[in-house]
C-alpha cells in the first residue's frame, strides 16, 4: 500500500477520528465499559467532537474512540497518531525516533513517547496461533534455516553424509 500524505486522515483531526471509528466500530459505537452497542453522540456546544454516551441505564458512561487505546489521554493530535502508526507498521526496516520527529513535526521526546506506546500496542497478548485457530497467515520475505557451516555458536555440522 502506498502512503498518500495528502489523505485527510493524516492532515485533519476529525477525519482521523472518523477513520478510527470506522475501523474500531464498523456497526456503530460500542461502550468500552459495558460492551453494549447502544450509544448516543453528544453534540452540544460544550462537548468535544466524537464523544458518546452509553444508553444503558446502569452504565451511562461517556467515551470516545480513543478510550482503551494507545491514543487515550494524549494531547498529541489524532491525525499524527494515525500517521505514526501507519509509518511504523508499513516500515520494512523500522523507523527511528529522529525520523519520526522530522516526519511528524514533533519534538524528539514526543516521537519517542509515541513510538513506545505504538510498540506496546503491537505486542502479542495471547499465546495462540497468529491468525487464530485454523486460520491462514501469509508472510512476505521469509527466510528459514541456512547452511549448517554458517552456524556461529557451537561446532558446525560435518559436511560428510552418514
Amino acid at each position: 500500500m502506498k502512503l498518500d500524505l495528502t489523505n485527510k486522515i493524516y492532515n485533519d483531526v476529525d477525519a482521523a477520528r472518523e477513520h478510527l471509528e470506522e475501523q474500531l466500530w464498523p456497526f456503530g459505537p460500542v461502550c468500552p465499559k459495558c460492551k453494549r452497542q447502544d450509544a448516543t453522540a453528544l453534540d452540544g456546544k460544550t462537548h468535544r467532537k466524537g464523544l458518546y454516551q452509553c444508553n444503558n441505564y446502569l452504565c451511562r458512561s461517556q467515551f470516545s474512540v480513543t478510550v482503551d487505546t494507545v491514543f487515550e489521554r494524549s494531547k498529541i493530535p489524532l491525525n499524527k497518531w494515525v500517521l505514526a502508526t501507519h509509518l511504523m507498521a508499513a516500515g520494512k526496516k523500522g523507523t527511528s525516533a529522529k525520523q519520526m520527529e522530522r516526519m511528524l513535526g514533533v519534538t524528539y521526546k514526543t516521537a519517542w513517547f509515541m513510538m513506545h506506546r505504538i510498540r506496546e500496542a503491537m505486542n502479542m497478548k495471547h499465546d495462540g496461533p497468529i491468525g487464530g485457530d485454523e486460520k491462514i497467515v501469509e508472510v512476505d520475505e521469509t527466510f528459514i534455516g541456512g547452511k549448517s557451516t554458517n552456524i556461529q555458536k557451537g561446532k558446525p555440522l560435518s559436511k560428510k553424509k552418514p
